[in-house]
C-alpha cells in the first residue's frame, strides 16, 4: 500500500500552510466525520519519484481527556497509528513549549519513525534550534513552511524513510528500464487483453453503513473460502482471496480491524485513509452506494480519488431491493448529478444481503480489470486518432490549429495514450475529453478511465522567426 506521512503539533505551528506546501495545491481531500467540528485534510503527493499521502490534522494535545480537543486529539493520534513517518511540527518563533515536550513524549512510546521540524525558522541563526534538541527525536531541521525554504530537504528525510533499503550488490534501476518497453511484436496486435491468469485486486469501498462487508462475505461465501488477515508493516489490512469461474481475486476489505481499547469511535464508523490505501493498492474498485441514501460528498470524494488515481471503477447501488420506484428514480438523478465523473463505469443494482446481481457485477470487474491492462497497437491507435481528427478537428487557436499525427500508447492500468503533432499545447481540455470518450469507444475500453497525453514535434526555426 502507499506510504503515509502524518503531519502533528500542537496548534498553530504551520501544519497546514506545510500540507499546501508539500502537496503543490489546496484541492486536498476532505473527510467529514460525524461528531467533530475540525476537518481531516488528505491528499496524495510524490517526491523525487516516491509517491504518498499526507494527512494534515489538528492541533494536538495528547493530555486533554474531555470536549472537542480530545476528539481531535484522537483523530491525531489515529493518523499517528496508521503512518509510516511522523513529521511534527514545532514552530522557531515562539520556542519549546510544554506541548512540545508532551507530544514528543507521545511519539516516542509509539515507536513510530518521527522527522523533527522546526518552522517559521526564516531569518533566524541557526542557534535557535539548539532547544529542539531536548525532546530527543534527533536532528530537527530549520524550515519555512510559508516561503518554501528547508522544505525539499524535509522531503528527502522522509523519502529516505520511506524507500526500503537496497541490498548491496542488488541492479539499478538503469539496469532494468529496458524490461517494460514494448516489444515489436505487440504493436501488431489490435486489443491484447490482460492476462487472465493474473489475480484481480478488488476494492470494496463506500461510506458506513453501505453494506461493504456483508458484499464481502457474500462474494467470499458462495465459495466458502475462509478469509485471513495479512498484516501489513505498519497497520493490518484484510486481504480475502477467493476464485469463481476460474478467475482468481483478492477482495481488499476498507472497513480496517477493530482492536477493542485502540479503535476509536469516530475512527470505526469511517477510515479514510485505509480507504484511499485500498484504493491505491487495487486494480478495480467497486464502488458501493446506498440505494436508499443517495450520493454524498464523501461518496463524491472517494470516487474523484479512484478516478484521480486512475484506478478502473464499477457503481453497486446496494439495498436496491429495499428502495420502491420513487426512491430508485431519485438515487439515479443523484447518481448522474454528484458523479458525472464516473461516465465510463458500469452500475449495477445489487442486494449485497440477498445475493442479487453479484454475477453481473463480477462481470463488469472483470471487464474493466481487462481494459486497464488492454494492450493496444500503434497502427490502430493512429487510424482511431485520424478518424476521430477527420469526424472533429481540434478548434483553431488565433491563427494556429493543432496538428495531431500519430498516436501510441504510453502506459497502463489506467491506459494511456500519448499523440504527437505540433502546437499540441493550444488543445483544449473539451477537445481532450472527445478524444478520451472516442478512444474509449473504439477500443470498447468499459470500466476504465483513460489518460490522453501530447508531445509536440520542435521547431528548429522557431527561434529565427
Amino acid at each position: 500500500m502507499i506510504p503515509v506521512v502524518a503531519l502533528v503539533g500542537r496548534p498553530n505551528v504551520g501544519k497546514s500552510t506545510l500540507f499546501n506546501r508539500i502537496t503543490r495545491s489546496r484541492d486536498a481531500i476532505v473527510a467529514n466525520i460525524p461528531g467533530l467540528t475540525r476537518d481531516r485534510h488528505y491528499a496524495r503527493t510524490q517526491w523525487e519519484g516516491q509517491a504518498f499521502l499526507v494527512v494534515d490534522t489538528g492541533g494536538f494535545e495528547p493530555v486533554v481527556d474531555t470536549g472537542i480537543v480530545a476528539e481531535m486529539a484522537k483523530q491525531t493520534k489515529q493518523a499517528i497509528a496508521e503512518s509510516d513517518v511522523v513529521v511534527f511540527l514545532t514552530d522557531a518563533r515562539t520556542g519549546l513549549a510544554p506541548q512540545d515536550q508532551q507530544i514528543a513524549a507521545y511519539l516516542r512510546k509509539t515507536g513510530k519513525t518521527v522527522v523533527l521540524a522546526v518552522n517559521k525558522a526564516e531569518g533566524l541563526p541557526p542557534t535557535a534550534l539548539a532547544e529542539f534538541h531536548e525532546l530527543g527525536l534527533g536532528q530537527p531541521l530549520a524550515v519555512s513552511a510559508a516561503h518554501g525554504s528547508g522544505v525539499g530537504l524535509l522531503l528527502d528525510a522522509i523519502v529516505e524513510h520511506l524507500r526500503p533499503p537496497v541490498p548491496e550488490g542488488a541492479p539499478s534501476e538503469l539496469e532494468h528500464e529496458h524490461e517494460h518497453e514494448p516489444v515489436a511484436a505487440a504493436e501488431s496486435a489490435e486489443f491484447e487483453p490482460a492476462p487472465q491468469q493474473r489475480v484481480i485486486k478488488l476494492a470494496i469501498v463506500g461510506r458506513p453503513n453501505v453494506g461493504k462487508s456483508t458484499l464481502i462475505n457474500a462474494l467470499v461465501g458462495e465459495e466458502r473460502v475462509i478469509a485471513f488477515d495479512q498484516p501489513g508493516t505498519t497497520r493490518d489490512a484484510i486481504e480475502v482471496p477467493f476464485e469463481r469461474d476460474g478467475v482468481a481475486y483478492t477482495l481488499i476489505d476498507t472497513a480496517g480491524l477493530r482492536r477493542k481499547g485502540k479503535v476509536f469511535e469516530t475512527i470505526e464508523k469511517f477510515s479514510v485513509l485505509k480507504t484511499l490505501q485500498a484504493i491505491e493498492s487495487a486494480n478495480v474498485v467497486v464502488l458501493l452506494l446506498d440505494a436508499s441514501e443517495g450520493v454524498s460528498d464523501q461518496d463524491a470524494h472517494i470516487a474523484g480519488f479512484a478516478v484521480e488515481s486512475g484506478r478502473a471503477v464499477v457503481v453497486a447501488a446496494n439495498k436496491w431491493d429495499k428502495v420502491d420506484a420513487y426512491q430508485r428514480q431519485q438515487f439515479t438523478n443523484s447518481l448522474h448529478e454528484r458523479l458525472p465523473f464516473l461516465s465510463f463505469a458500469r452500475q449495477h443494482e445489487i442486494s449485497a444481503l440477498s445475493r442479487k446481481g453479484l454475477g453481473a457485477l463480477l462481470k463488469s470487474v472483470n471487464e474493466a480489470f481487462k481494459a486497464a491492462f488492454a494492450k493496444l497497437s500503434t497502427p490502430r491507435l493512429t487510424r482511431a486518432l485520424q478518424e476521430a481528427v477527420a469526424f472533429q478537428q481540434p478548434p483553431r487557436a488565433g491563427t494556429v490549429r493543432p496538428k495531431l499525427r500519430y498516436a501510441h500508447q504510453g502506459g497502463q492500468n489506467p491506459p494511456v495514450i500519448v499523440i504527437h503533432g505540433n502546437a499540441l499545447d493550444r488543445v483544449p481540455n473539451s477537445y481532450t475529453r472527445y478524444l478520451e470518450s472516442r478512444f474509449s469507444k473504439v477500443f470498447k475500453l468499459s470500466g476504465t478511465p483513460l489518460r490522453v497525453e501530447y508531445r509536440s514535434s520542435h521547431n528548429p526555426y522557431q527561434s529565427e522567426r
